[in-house]
């Protein structure tokens, strides 16, 4: 199974965003952070813009939505020309009823996991689900230290997912660079989201063919 590079543009210049997302056209997909300052105390992009970089992107548009009432707004961002859509556990009202939404659409739709939550309530419905994200920081503001006590969480996921042999992801976000990539691909996870490892480096294509190599040297199947 293959690695994938997901590089967060929470960390671009948001000024010449065109020019940044082309810096990372070797990646597999752009992760677009949306933030609410309801659900986390941060306040980033809406649909307009997501829209537009959907538009200008050379990678499919992976929308990460930190924010309240995603059964209202995700569709939206579907819309907008997202290639799939990750909403958090605790904020979806239906999350089995909004996944098929948005298969419905045409959409992968993903299931988030924050620091403090259990993944194993989500066991009985992890088959809806395309991809499931496992913070390694806490949601709301990129270069936070990575987690590392999240790796248990991404084992057991990725045994379930391997005992009833699913093709669900396991991405992992937050702190993710060079010198962690082994540990978050070791325990399981297969698409790996990064900020400032890869648009704080001089080179962000040498950077994300570095958290690539690291990653696909230890993946764990």
């Amino acid at each position: 199974m293959s690695i994938q590079i997901a590089p967060s543009i929470l960390s671009a210049d948001f000024v010449n965003l065109e020019r940044e997302l082309q810096a990372i056209s070797t990646a597999d997909l752009v992760h677009v952070d949306v933030m609410d300052h309801h659900f986390v105390p941060n306040l980033t992009l809406g649909e307009p813009i997501v829209k537009r970089i959907c538009e200008v992107s050379p990678i499919p548009v992976d929308a990460h939505l930190m924010i309240e009432d995603p059964d209202r707004w995700a569709p939206e961002f579907a819309k907008a020309g997202a290639a799939s859509v990750t909403f958090h556990m605790g904020a979806a009202h239906a999350p089995v009823r909004l996944a098929r939404q948005l298969h419905d659409m045409g959409v992968k739709a993903c299931f988030a996991v924050r620091p403090a939550e259990p993944v194993e309530p989500i066991f009985d419905i992890l088959d809806e689900f395309d991809m499931i994200l496992i913070m390694t920081v806490e949601p709301g503001f990129g270069g936070q230290k990575f987690l590392d006590n999240q790796m248990n969480k991404v084992r057991r996921l990725r045994d379930e997912i391997t005992r009833r042999g699913l093709s669900t992801k396991i991405q992992v976000d937050g702190g993710v660079s060079p010198s962690t990539a082994h540990i978050v691909a070791a325990a399981g996870a297969d698409v790996l989201v990064a900020g400032s490892a890869v648009y704080g480096a001089e080179n962000p294509a040498e950077a994300i063919a570095s958290i690539r190599e690291e990653a696909e040297k230890a993946f764990r199947a």
